[in-house]
């Protein structure tokens, strides 16, 4: 299970960093370069137009001005306490240049969360991702201790669901395309939450927009499926909604946002520096309730159930062998280096195709091997092999692979069987 990210020191009046949010199961990954803002952004690279929709977005008050040249902004909160902002309409109005700096300058050193979350997306242009969780309170509103890593857990999930989507439509990813997934969310910002039942992801247009158009499609398409099985029975709508991104994964996702709550919602507000993409019309929440389990579980079951195993051609070093016996058939494990997007398969061999493996490992060639990747139990095992053949490599690329696999936790349990069979 994921371990939260440590908030580092507060900087500026507690004003918490934005951090970036690790694929699931990983460890924390450092801040980004969003801690803190020593300067105030460029006035001259900020459009009034979004500086001003930024506020509204993040609960400030449009309070007066000057119609048609600028108008005044006050903080979110009870009578707007704090610094008030003059926002210029656009740049015609002579002075527009000097308002902004002044504003940003405001926000630079603003106390107020509001305004550390217009300054990231002034920083780096986002669309984002909110998630809210409907859970019971203790004393004087009180969240349970673990609602805010529950949150946390389904929103990553749910995150590497939709970057695996990206890669490939598939009803369950399983282990497959996960070191790339893993990567591609090191662009996504977390800003930290008051409480245990919200969290806001920063997802960079320039960078990851496809990741929130793909959650968008896929939330949407997952919600019509959970109200057609609920309106007929039938779990037909969930099969085209593979094609939208839906699949095992973001199921599960959805399943552990909801899960111990009265309901669940996920909003996806779009830059706008950027504007809306196309084919994704700003929306309401998605919604989802307790009531939808019992549908997205017999979904997610199916889609495990269905998928496919994959023919493939695998060449990888073999890190680890075992049979129960100085001869006969025996179990291998390899490391994934070509044929496959996942980082290890097991499979079983007979007594001749071991024999191979073991001389191959044992000279630091890896090996390529013929079968199909069985969906059971997320792309993990290969059956049906067919073919074990040493790869040659040249001596620098041979030296580097002996290396890695000898560095190996497992490669111990090899060289005890190898000696064993002497």
């Amino acid at each position: 299970m994921h371990r939260p990210i440590d908030d580092p020191a507060p900087v500026r009046g507690d004003r918490h960093p934005t951090t970036a949010l690790p694929a699931p199961g990983s460890r924390a990954v450092p801040p980004h370069a969003t801690d803190a803002w020593p300067e105030p952004p460029d006035p001259a690279r900020v459009d009034p137009a979004v500086l001003a929709a930024l506020l509204h977005r993040y609960g400030w008050q449009r309070r007066g001005g000057a119609p048609g040249r600028y108008a005044r902004w006050t903080p979110p909160g009870p009578g707007g306490r704090g610094t008030s902002l003059l926002v210029p309409e656009d740049r015609a109005y002579p002075d527009s240049g000097d308002l902004l700096g002044e504003a940003l300058t405001a926000l630079a050193r603003s106390e107020s969360p509001a305004a550390r979350d217009v300054l990231v997306q002034l920083a780096v242009p986002s669309d984002e991702i909110r998630w809210w969780r409907d859970v019971p309170t203790g004393p004087a509103g009180a969240a349970p201790w673990t609602a805010g890593e529950h949150l946390r857990t389904a929103a990553e999930r749910m995150l590497f669901a939709e970057v695996l989507a990206a890669r490939e439509r598939a009803a369950h990813h399983g282990a497959r395309h996960r070191r790339a997934a893993a990567a591609a969310l090191e662009h996504v910002l977390v800003a930290p939450a008051s409480d245990g039942g919200r969290l806001t992801a920063f997802v960079p247009v320039a960078a990851a927009r496809p990741l929130a158009v793909h959650l968008h499609q896929a939330l949407h398409a997952a919600r019509e499926a959970v109200d057609y099985r609920r309106a007929t029975g039938s779990l037909d709508a969930f099969t085209g909604a593979v094609a939208a991104g839906v699949s095992h994964e973001l199921l599960e996702a959805v399943v552990a946002l909801v899960r111990g709550t009265e309901g669940a919602r996920v909003h996806i507000a779009w830059s706008p520096a950027a504007g809306v993409p196309d084919g994704c019309a700003a929306a309401e929440p998605v919604e989802f309730s307790p009531g939808d389990l019992p549908a997205l579980r017999e979904a997610g079951a199916r889609y495990l159930r269905e998928e496919p195993s994959v023919p493939v051609r695998i060449t990888g070093a073999v890190v680890r062998m075992r049979r129960s016996g100085p001869r006969g058939p025996g179990t291998v494990r390899v490391r994934v280096l070509a044929g496959a997007e996942v980082p290890h398969v097991r499979m079983s061999l007979d007594e001749e195709a071991y024999r191979i493996a073991g001389h191959a490992h044992l000279v630091g060639l890896p090996v390529r091997v013929h079968g199909r990747l069985e969906s059971r139990g997320g792309f993990r095992r290969l059956t049906g092999v067919t073919t074990v053949v040493p790869v040659q490599v040249d001596d620098a690329e041979r030296d580097r692979l002996m290396k890695a696999v000898q560095e190996h936790a497992e490669v111990m349990a090899f060289f005890e069987e190898a000696c064993g069979t002497d």
